[in-house]
């Protein structure tokens, strides 16, 4: 199997695209870790891993918060004896507003969530895939961190900075043996965030959640929404050896939306 013997971190795993990735790694041979806020998803994740025979740990995490981050790795490493895949997943949209409506204290909360997040598990996985002289680190931006969109500024930036993570880490760790890339989905609009942030929009506009729907859809250029589960098949190829080649890229997984 692609991922066999491999052990795999995955953040905000309880649910859409992290629960998805989480499945397809486990299905692939992986011991995941699955981490994410609520604790009642990310245990059912892991359960559903065991029950099908696999190996899995669920582990409560704000990646906000340094000590906790701290904690997921330690206990990774403590229970699996290594970390060989981070998959920084976790997020939140945050305010769907005008960026002078919105408050420093919104805007931090989703910079940390994404962004900060990610740098506080990367420099915490890295010395042991250094050690090892192998690992992958995978970002989970975004299309908004590279099309215009109106009324969610925080969120395009911290998805924006986490491209500009990838390419710098990516450069410190090649010669290492870590790669590190990113995936930038469209619209996965089976998720809670997409349902949630589609429902917002669509009372901004005054028009009806379908209509406010098939107006973006319409953008794209195979005409509807990516699912979780594509995502995930993206992101297990750019962890499995099969992207031995590939380093510090970004990867639309987007229908034909942005392309660059």
């Amino acid at each position: 199997m692609l991922l066999s013997g491999q052990v795999a971190v995955i953040t905000g795993g309880g649910r859409g695209i992290g629960r998805a990735i989480a499945l397809k790694f486990a299905s692939k041979g992986a011991a995941v870790v699955v981490a994410a806020r609520t604790k009642s998803e990310i245990e059912s994740v892991a359960k559903e891993i065991l029950d099908a025979g696999g190996r899995a740990a669920a582990i409560p995490t704000d990646v906000a918060d340094e000590k906790q981050c701290e904690h997921l790795i330690r206990s990774s490493e403590a229970q699996f004896g290594r970390v060989d895949i981070l998959v920084n997943n976790a997020g939140e949209y945050g305010p769907v507003k005008p960026v002078q409506e919105i408050f420093p204290a919104q805007w931090d909360r989703v910079i940390a969530v994404h962004l900060r997040g990610a740098y506080l598990l990367t420099r915490l996985a890295l010395p042991g895939m250094y050690a090892r002289g192998s690992g992958v680190i995978l970002n989970i931006s975004s299309l908004s961190a590279k099309s215009a969109f109106s009324w969610g500024s925080p969120y395009a930036a911290a998805k924006a900075g986490m491209l500009g993570l990838t390419r710098v880490v990516a450069a410190e760790a090649a010669r290492k043996g870590v790669r590190v890339n990113a995936i930038c989905p469209g619209p996965v609009t089976e998720t809670k965030m997409s349902k949630d942030l589609g429902q917002t929009l669509a009372d901004r506009l005054g028009v009806s959640m379908e209509e406010q729907l098939q107006g973006f859809l319409n953008t794209v250029l195979q005409g509807r929404g990516q699912t979780a589960s594509e995502i995930a098949d993206a992101a297990l190829f750019l962890c499995s050896g099969q992207a031995s080649a590939i380093t510090g890229q970004s990867l639309n997984v987007d229908g034909g939306t942005a392309f660059y």
